[in-house]
């Protein structure tokens, strides 16, 4: 079969290697249909990512078609399309015993610490896959593993209906957890560099958009809050000044989450957290939030083609990467598909 491997950073190829195969009653033989290129991606290929190792088949974002099952399963059956769970826990650790798997001690995720869904099949536990309606399409059923993402983010936010919610960033990301929100009914204002993501923000329910290079932000977050400011900040920027700009817009008592890899250290004052009693919260990844997501999908409660800009086959990595580095050119999601 066919594999997208990083062999190192910035040299990406597609490789021959051995097809999969099952060695224990509950595993899954998944034939893979479509696999989003995520910023983690794109990191690792340029080796900046600060987990992963190489070489390594990157993809996180991985759906496809039962294939070969064994008597041990009994969740899934052959010919049901599902989406992959990336994320593995040992389930033994203080936070995998806290209900908090996504940070456990031995976390691994397909993609990034061992080898993920950038090739024609794969094989995984039937505890790592998630049954998709058959009436959506492999592109747009990618996009639940985004969304796990952001309903981490509003859940780590603990948005209610009667927040306001002030996210940084209306990329992919931003969207994602944009939509979310709105879900939940809560009052969002985005911002961005870029006027046409702050258009398509509008489209998917922004209460308020600011464009960050013609807009002052403060006054705005403050004119729409009476000068409390927002009880909820999300950093979808993820910069070292991007974060520290979020303590400028929290509420009293609010909650910042932030969502960045970045190693480079902030400067952030104690005091900005004390005087305000705020939550600084990360967000990794998801919490058993493939139930629930799933299910939107499934329902059209969420319905995210839209947000998919390009899709290239699998083995045109090299255009879909320089399509991503171009800065001339727009784009949104960009799936690989791995059938013709």
């Amino acid at each position: 079969m066919k594999a997208i491997q990083v062999v190192s950073p910035l040299n990406i190829k597609i490789c021959e290697m051995e097809k999969p195969e099952i060695k224990n009653d509950q595993e899954v033989l998944v034939k893979v249909k479509a696999a989003g290129i995520c910023g983690s991606d794109m990191h690792i290929y340029h080796g900046t990512s600060p987990v992963a190792t190489y070489p390594r088949i990157i993809g996180h974002e991985v759906v496809g078609v039962v294939e070969e099952i064994r008597e041990g399963v009994s969740k899934v059956k052959l010919g049901d399309h599902v989406i992959i769970d990336p994320v593995i826990n040992c389930g033994q650790c203080y936070a995998c015993k806290s209900g908090r798997q996504n940070v456990c001690n031995s976390l691994k995720v397909r993609g990034v610490h061992e080898d993920g869904g950038y090739r024609e099949y794969m094989v995984v536990p039937e505890s790592s896959l998630h049954i998709l309606s058959k009436d959506l399409s492999w592109e747009e059923a990618v996009m639940i593993e985004p969304f796990t993402i952001a309903a981490q983010v509003c859940s780590r936010g603990n948005i209610k209906k009667e927040d306001t919610v002030f996210i940084m960033g209306a990329g992919p990301v931003g969207q994602s957890i944009l939509q979310v929100a709105k879900k939940i009914k809560a009052k969002c204002i985005i911002s961005d560099l870029i006027e046409s993501r702050l258009e398509k923000a509008k489209v998917l329910g922004a209460d308020r958009t600011i464009n960050v290079g013609t807009e002052n932000v403060k006054d705005i977050i403050m004119k729409e809050t009476n000068n409390e400011g927002v009880p909820v900040v999300i950093d979808a920027v993820c910069t070292t000044k991007s974060f520290e700009d979020a303590f400028n817009y929290v509420a009293s008592a609010g909650r910042i989450v932030v969502l960045g890899l970045n190693k480079k250290p902030s400067q952030i004052a104690q005091m900005h957290i004390m005087v305000k009693e705020l939550d600084v919260r990360g967000s990794r990844l998801h919490n058993n939030k493939f139930p629930q997501v799933t299910a939107w999908f499934n329902n059209r409660e969420i319905v995210a083609k839209d947000m998919i800009s390009h899709v290239f086959h699998f083995t045109d990595i090299h255009k879909a990467i320089e399509l991503i580095e171009d800065k001339n050119i727009e784009n949104q999601k960009v799936i690989l598909k791995f059938y013709e």
